[in-house]
């Protein structure tokens, strides 16, 4: 799929919101400026969040809770995380139990983390579109792709 602007960007993950469930694991790869930290606040406003979506690159983990989203979701940038097991410490297993899970740089995590989850990656191809190309797992049936 080919997205051709930011506000097509910032609508795609608007309509992933509309999905997005509790235990949902979204991995958003691609290269500096590809679009992950664009689709994840379209996703954020989906969800309710009227806010500035900050790239969580420094905080690593940022939490968004009801009321002010539908539904609690972890979104995480693991850029910074060079060994594997400072991830345990990220907790991020006991926010899929009560709300879903959005990460950026998701190659980060323990081999087969991602198997039942939506693995998006995002390509650049020119200045001002994007190649967007997935894996679905079992979670996902019937409910990935969106249009």
């Amino acid at each position: 799929m080919i997205i051709d602007s930011e506000k097509a960007m910032l609508d795609l993950g608007a309509n992933l919101a509309d999905i997005l469930q509790i235990g949902d694991k979204v991995a958003l790869s691609g290269t500096l400026g590809a679009g992950k930290t664009t689709f994840a606040r379209g996703l954020m406003r989906g969800l309710g969040f009227d806010e500035e979506v900050p790239s969580p690159t420094f905080a690593i983990v940022q939490q968004y809770e009801p009321p002010e989203t539908r539904l609690p979701v972890a979104h995480v940038d693991l850029y910074r995380i060079e060994d594997t097991g400072d991830i345990r410490e990220l907790g991020l297993g006991d926010a899929l139990e009560y709300g879903a899970l959005i990460a950026e740089w998701p190659d980060r995590m323990p081999d087969g983390f991602w198997d039942n989850g939506l693995q998006i990656k995002l390509e650049i191809e020119t200045e001002k579109t994007r190649r967007l190309t997935w894996t679905a797992g079992p979670a996902w049936k019937n409910r990935w792709p969106i249009t």
